[in-house]
């Protein structure tokens, strides 16, 4: 029986991320838990194939072995370009992570809107549990994302207004026992990468 186009790429991103031995950072399950999160959320939003595919595939470039001209050789120019979108371009020149993330941020703003709608997708899965496992970095992950998604407006709104409650319940609970982050914590932060 033939594979379809998706069993094959989520079979190729299953082996990409294993073969780089890679695990979800705080559960240690096998890295491709989130791929497929991802694929379910675009999933339940309006999406084309080339979309599922670059769903499943989104991680491959950036964290294994797996090269656009692979992706592009298996699954096609579109979904190739998809996930060259969603790719953190290296940043030699940036000093920090905020010049890092800046530049990343602006990588994305400029993504069509499938891609956009892929990243909304990404960002609610890896935002779901962070405050529950890593409290500290969440503080200025959650503050990344919230500049991030603003620049995501041609993604899908449904995922758009997810992606923001996801971020601000995240916030609103650092905000309250045990952590009790100040809000002024947030806004300063959120005023230096604004270059403010």
């Amino acid at each position: 029986m033939m594979q379809s186009r998706e069993e094959q790429a989520r079979r190729f991103a299953t082996h990409a991320h294993a073969e780089a031995g890679q695990r979800r950072k705080y559960s240690d399950e096998p890295y491709i838990v989130h791929p497929a999160a991802v694929v379910e959320l675009v999933r339940s939003v309006p999406h084309s194939e080339a979309m599922l595919l670059a769903a499943w595939l989104h991680d491959t470039v950036e964290d294994t072995a797996t090269t656009l001209q692979d992706l592009r050789a298996q699954f096609g120019k579109e979904v190739a370009a998809l996930v060259e979108m969603l790719t953190d371009v290296p940043q030699p020149q940036a000093k920090n992570r905020m010049a890092r993330k800046l530049a990343h941020f602006q990588h994305t703003a400029q993504a069509s809107p499938p891609a956009q709608t892929i990243k909304l997708a990404d960002i609610i899965d890896n935002t779901r549990n962070i405050v529950r496992v890593d409290p500290d970095f969440a503080r200025v992950y959650l503050m990344e994302k919230r500049l991030q998604v603003q620049l995501l407006s041609a993604g899908d709104p449904t995922l758009l207004r997810q992606a923001q409650q996801v971020i601000e319940g995240g916030i609103a609970q650092l905000q309250e026992k045990p952590w009790r982050v100040p809000a002024a914590w947030f806004e300063a932060l959120e005023a230096r990468y604004r270059g403010r």
